[in-house]
């Protein structure tokens, strides 16, 4: 089978580092190569017209590869090489995963079977415009119902009003309340679960005309659920069984049981967790135990789940569970691990560290020609290159107070060095990849970073 060519671009700087790269990477991965370096020191710094102008392309090739931060259409490059023209990763040492050296998400990944209701807690205490806001939010984080928490002992005179607003909305309900008047305000709206029922309100149920979640009369021992379970079942009231989930200290690990005692006694019965009662109540970022729970969840054929974003480590609960839902569903599916495949879920850390090597920092030091900074930041180190220094260290006050004996450096341009240090530092405190003006990666919490230099222009 006859290998294709591709061809890629880079700059004078980044060509002894792609071709060591490409040297193992094309023999792995099938392809012959060629390297095009355009007549500019960094070529994310050339616009797609520039490069248009400059760039010459070898008649056997298949396909041109230019650097990720290239700015510009690609359809001005495709016009001149006369074959298909993309942008790889913006860092190069992430080539390997961008021609399938290391696992992704497959074709097929992204399907779940559980669903996601978030509940705005006190919901009677807020104005309607803070619940549609906040029911909105929740909604386009992956919620599938919105779900009205109630408070005790009162009656919520805006129960109905309220669902049917964001009935409105296209939003989908639940209520969750023990209060029948407060419930039967809400099911008229369009409310079409309601949390919950037990001995206590089970009579009520009857008439709603909607979906419930059944509860035991006493969690610890299940005491009352099948009772409710076979009245409700007789009544042909739909219903989904929720054994409680307790925090960590106060009966989790005998909870977690339950919820396997009842799957086995009503094997084919919908069921639900309220996994906020964990997160919510944890001293640890929530979305670990999220894809923790979610799998117990998908293994159990528990199909829908209840969280809320009250505490501030728990703020992004409801998109945590949305990409959780796929990885365990996709991991129990297909019986693999759920391993390289929701990079979006490791936010403190990142996947994997790249690391250009001593002695391709010591080899770009002494290519560079000019004044401008390159900061670098691996195996402990921040680097400080230019064509007046290489500097290395752990300080990046000393770091700073050298580079400042060294030469004179003006203020905004100090501010600018200050941020990207701290940003090397924390990569190296946390163990990410830094990139100079390149946010650092935090999973699908990552906000893009717009450099502090405008794209520039590239004449001949």
């Amino acid at each position: 089978m006859d290998r294709p060519h591709l061809l890629f671009v880079t700059g004078k700087l980044a060509e002894p580092a792609l071709r060591r790269t490409l040297a193992e990477l094309g023999a792995a991965c099938g392809f012959e190569y060629s390297i095009a370096v355009l007549p500019i020191t960094v070529a994310a710094l050339a616009t797609t017209p520039w490069i248009a102008r400059h760039l010459q392309v070898p008649a056997a090739t298949k396909r041109v590869i230019l650097p990720g931060l290239c700015d510009g259409d690609l359809g001005l490059v495709e016009q001149v090489a006369g074959v298909a023209v993309e942008r790889g990763p913006k860092d190069l040492r992430e080539l390997p995963a961008f021609f399938g050296g290391e696992t992704g998400r497959p074709p097929d990944y992204g399907a779940y079977d559980i669903a996601i209701l978030a509940e705005i807690n006190h919901a009677p205490r807020q104005a309607l415009p803070e619940i549609l806001q906040q029911a909105r939010s929740y909604h386009d984080a992956g919620a599938d119902v919105i779900d009205l928490g109630c408070d005790p002992d009162s009656t919520w005179s805006r129960a109905r009003e309220t669902v049917r607003a964001l009935r409105d909305q296209g939003l989908r309900v639940s209520i969750d309340s023990f209060n029948p008047a407060e419930v039967e305000e809400a099911v008229r709206a369009g409310a079409e679960l309601v949390l919950s029922v037990n001995s206590s309100n089970l009579p009520a149920a009857r008439s709603w005309g909607c979906e419930v979640v059944a509860l035991p009369d006493d969690p610890a021992t299940l005491a009352g659920l099948d009772r409710t379970v076979e009245t409700l079942t007789a009544w042909a009231v739909p219903f989904r069984i929720d054994p409680i989930i307790e925090p960590i200290g106060l009966g989790f690990a005998r909870s977690l049981g339950r919820f396997f005692e009842v799957r086995r006694r009503y094997p084919q019965a919908e069921m639900m967790m309220g996994v906020g009662n964990v997160t919510e109540l944890t001293d640890v970022d929530s979305a670990g135990i999220n894809v923790l729970l979610l799998a117990i969840c998908q293994e159990l054929g528990i199909r829908s789940v209840l969280t809320t974003e009250v505490i501030n480590w728990c703020r992004s609960a409801v998109r945590e569970l949305d990409l959780a839902r796929r990885l365990v569903h996709y991991a129990c599916r297909q019986r693999v691990l759920p391993k390289h495949l929701e990079p979006d879920l490791v936010m403190l850390r990142d996947p994997k560290l790249h690391e250009h090597g001593a002695e391709t920092l010591r080899d770009l030091a002494a290519r560079i020609t000019d004044r401008n900074f390159r900061l670098f930041a691996e195996r402990g180190l921040v680097h400080v290159l230019n064509k007046q220094m290489h500097l290395t260290g752990d300080d990046p006050f000393q770091l700073f107070a050298e580079m400042a004996r060294r030469e004179a450096i003006e203020p905004a341009h100090a501010f600018y060095l200050g941020y990207e240090m701290a940003k090397a530092i924390t990569a190296l405190t946390l163990g990410k990849n830094y990139v100079q003006d390149q946010a650092l990666r935090w999973g699908f919490l990552t906000v893009p970073e717009q450099s502090h230099r405008d794209k520039m222009q590239v004449d001949e």
